[in-house]
């Protein structure tokens, strides 16, 4: 993997790392203000899909080494 590519994985992680927390705040903000559940059920599986991009990404960026 060249340097720009590692790089590039790296801002995207960041970024999806930021959105993840985005989206924490947002269901915890939801929860206090007693909003629908559907809409806070929806926002959890949103979260937990951006969590899988970012394992992706982690798993990209730091290959396992078998020793």
């Amino acid at each position: 993997m060249s340097d720009q590519e590692e790089a590039e994985l790296r801002l995207s992680h960041a970024r999806l790392k930021t959105e993840h927390s985005d989206f924490d705040a947002a269901i915890t903000a939801m929860v206090a203000a007693g909003c629908n559940p559907l809409q806070i059920q929806r926002m959890k599986k949103k979260k937990l899909a951006i969590k899988d991009k970012l394992t992706q990404l982690e798993d990209q960026i730091l290959p396992d080494i078998i020793a």
